[in-house]
């Protein structure tokens, strides 16, 4: 199994024989320069989303067509993506699992918001979501764009997730600090990757203050296409 960071909150993950994009934002990431998009994309079976925001849905659902491939995701805006563009979609809710082929994909609940713009204003497509992604012996937890939340901790005791991957930037989602909370006190996790993070100096730039707060837990700072492999 192989976890790739894709940059910000995206990754691939090769898993079960699938090659999932999570939240695969291409056009306009500071941290995937274009000639990376090929590779990053290539043999993709199915995309993750978590929420409609512009760094995580810009490139959907063109990018779907594109690649031919279904975009899995809540319901509603599964609904009026198939229904206004044509995709090809598995809509879903929180507590659903879905089977994509081998691959067990569990949705779960995130605190955040969702949103895309409009020429009458943002429009709501449904809520946030993560996900727990389980397959070859390993369960992962994506969290989406979230804080923490007491929900975690139902999370764990259902799934019991040895690699985490939470969204540690700060500002727009928990920080370093709040992630270490929320992993060692819900969770326990073999393995941590930080995401939505370094993007922009808005955010922070460093996991040090996350390695700090969870020791004996494998804390891997990811490298943009370069694989993790489990």
């Amino acid at each position: 199994m192989n976890i790739i960071w894709l940059g910000h909150g995206s990754f691939r993950i090769e898993i079960g024989g699938q090659v999932l994009l999570i939240d695969p934002w291409l056009t306009g990431n500071p941290m995937l320069p274009e000639e990376s998009h090929a590779a990053a994309t290539q043999g993709a079976t199915h995309i993750l989303l978590t929420h409609a925001h512009f760094d995580h849905a810009a490139d959907l659902p063109d990018l779907g067509k594109r690649l031919g491939v279904p975009i899995v995701g809540q319901y509603d805006l599964m609904g009026w993506w198939e229904e206004t563009k044509g995709s090809e979609v598995i809509g879903f809710n929180k507590g659903g699992t879905v089977d994509l082929g081998g691959v067990a994909v569990t949705m779960v609940h995130a605190t955040h918001s969702s949103s895309f713009g409009g020429a009458e204003g943002p429009h709501v497509p449904g809520t946030e979501c993560g996900y727990m992604i389980a397959g070859e012996g390993h369960v992962i937890y994506v969290s989406g764009d979230t804080d923490v939340m007491a929900d975690m901790k139902v999370f764990n005791d259902l799934h019991a997730p040895d690699i985490g991957i939470l969204c540690a930037g700060g500002h727009f989602t928990m920080d370093m600090k709040r992630a270490a909370y929320a992993a060692k006190t819900f969770f326990e996790f073999k393995t941590v990757i930080p995401c939505h993070y370094k993007t922009f100096p808005l955010l922070e730039q460093s996991a040090a203050a996350l390695a700090e707060g969870l020791p004996g837990v494998n804390v891997i700072e990811p490298e943009v296409m370069k694989p993790l492999t489990f």
